[in-house]
C-alpha cells in the first residue's frame, strides 16, 4: 500500500487513509453520532439556503414538505418523506459538496441502528411536531429570513437528539 507521496518541488505527503468506504461508515454510525453530525451541518445548510435557493430549489422544498406533511401515521413513509425535505435543503444550499454529504447523512439514516430506534421515536404525535417543525423552516427559507431558518433547524435538531437520547433510555 502507498503510504507515501512524493510530488516533486512540492514535498512528501501521507496518503495512507485507513479509512473504511462511505457504505462501511453509514452502517458503523449511531444514530446519536449521525444527529450530533446534522447538528453541526445543517445550520449552514439553512444559512447557504436563505443566500442560495432559487425559487425552483424552494418549490421542490415545499413539494417535499407537502408528502412529509401526508404521511403523520406512517413512519416509514415519514422517514423518506423527511430524508427528502432535508436533502431538498441541502440542494438549496446551491453547493454541490453539501449536497454529497447530506446523500452520505441519509444513507446512513438508512441503515439498521436508525431502523430500530424509529418506531419508537416517529409517533404521530412527535411526525406531526417535525413538521410543524419542517413548515417553519420552509417557510423562513422562502422569506430568506437567515435568523429565523438557522434559529428553526437548530431547535428541530435539538428536539429530535432529545428524542431520541429518550428513546435510548427506554430500550
Amino acid at each position: 500500500i502507498n503510504m507515501v507521496d512524493r510530488q516533486v518541488g512540492s514535498g512528501t505527503f501521507v496518503t495512507y487513509r485507513e479509512m473504511s468506504d462511505h457504505l462501511q461508515i453509514a452502517e458503523m454510525t449511531s444514530p446519536l453520532e449521525l444527529i450530533d453530525v446534522r447538528i453541526a451541518i445543517e445550520p449552514q445548510m439553512a444559512e447557504l439556503a436563505v443566500a442560495n435557493a432559487t425559487l425552483v430549489d424552494i418549490e421542490k422544498m415545499r413539494r417535499a414538505l407537502e408528502k412529509a406533511e401526508q404521511t403523520t401515521h406512517d413512519p416509514e413513509a415519514f422517514t423518506l418523506a423527511d430524508s427528502e425535505f432535508h436533502l431538498a435543503l441541502a440542494e438549496c444550499t446551491r453547493n454541490r459538496l453539501m449536497v454529497w454529504l447530506y446523500q452520505l447523512v441519509n444513507e446512513t439514516r438508512g441503515h439498521s441502528q436508525w431502523n430500530t430506534m424509529k418506531g419508537k421515536i416517529l409517533t404521530p404525535e412527535r411526525i406531526a411536531e417535525y413538521n410543524v417543525q419542517h413548515r417553519e423552516l420552509f417557510l423562513s427559507i422562502s422569506s430568506r429570513n437567515l435568523n429565523r431558518a438557522v434559529d428553526c433547524i437548530t431547535r428541530h435538531l435539538e428536539r429530535a437528539r432529545s428524542d431520541l437520547v429518550g428513546a435510548k433510555k427506554i430500550r
